[in-house]
């Protein structure tokens, strides 16, 4: 901020700290103050240089260390004895340090003032070229939004005709799975059936030939009387043997077939 000649406060000079002084200040020839740390460790080498206009400052009385708020006692008496124009000169030269210092001060602050503008210009096109950057990728994604909804919306429909033909499927599997489940027991059962028929079947013929009397072939006719009963008796102990199972008669030529009492 400005400086007004009514101002009782002045500020550091030095670059890089700017702090409003009091106390004690450093005061140079070439109209610059600074605080008394930053004066104290510029001004104790030599030659000293004015760290703000980088001036050399070699005379006696180039550097003055001064009291801001000197007392009363000291006020009365530093111009005391000073004729009236050597007064007037020393207060229009300490009136000029402060115009000094209230015009450096301006400067300073008009030069922050256009260096902040810049650096907003500067800000502000950057953000239009990134607003308008922003826009065109917003403009493209909406684009990429719509095609997408399109798409979505395609497989949304192909979704929902592969869904009923997958029912339709699933129908028909459950449908022949059904008819597949019952020809199965169909044939489960036919095939058990067919099993048992022929166990059936041998178990009824041969229970047949137990229970069917066996008879022996007639040879002979009845009128034969006791001999042939003689005969029948003879096959009976031997076995009941079949008739093709006798010798030939030519082996029993000498042998009769029955023995007469």
């Amino acid at each position: 901020m400005a400086l007004a000649l009514c101002d009782d406060t002045l500020l550091c000079n030095f670059p890089k700290c700017r702090t409003k002084l009091s106390g004690f200040a450093w005061v140079t020839a070439c109209s610059h103050v600074f605080c008394d740390q930053h004066g104290s460790g510029e001004f104790s080498r030599s030659p000293a240089i004015c760290p703000a206009c980088s001036s050399a400052l070699s005379g006696k009385l180039d550097i003055v260390r001064t009291e801001l708020s000197p007392s009363e006692e000291y006020k009365a008496m530093v111009l005391a004895g000073l004729r009236p124009d050597i007064v007037l000169d020393i207060s229009a030269r300490a009136l000029a340090f402060w115009s000094y210092q209230v015009h450096q001060e301006r400067m300073y602050q008009e030069y922050s003032l256009s260096r902040a503008e810049a650096q907003l210009k500067q800000m502000d096109k950057v953000l239009t070229q990134q607003n308008q950057s922003r826009e065109l990728e917003l403009t493209s994604m909406r684009g990429e939004i719509a095609s997408l909804k399109k798409v979505m919306e395609e497989y949304k429909r192909k979704y929902s005709e592969v869904s009923e033909r997958l029912m339709e499927r699933n129908r028909q599997y459950q449908k022949l799975q059904g008819l597949y489940d019952s020809l199965r027991l169909r044939n489960m059962v036919v095939g058990m059936g067919d099993r048992e028929m022929p166990q059936q079947e041998h178990f009824n013929a041969a229970m047949a030939r137990l229970t069917t009397p066996q008879r022996s072939p007639q040879f002979l006719s009845a009128s034969h009387g006791d001999g042939d009963n003689r005969f029948f008796s003879c096959l009976e102990q031997e076995g009941a043997k079949s008739f093709f199972g006798f010798t030939t008669p030519g082996k029993d030529r000498g042998r009769p077939l029955v023995k007469k009492h």
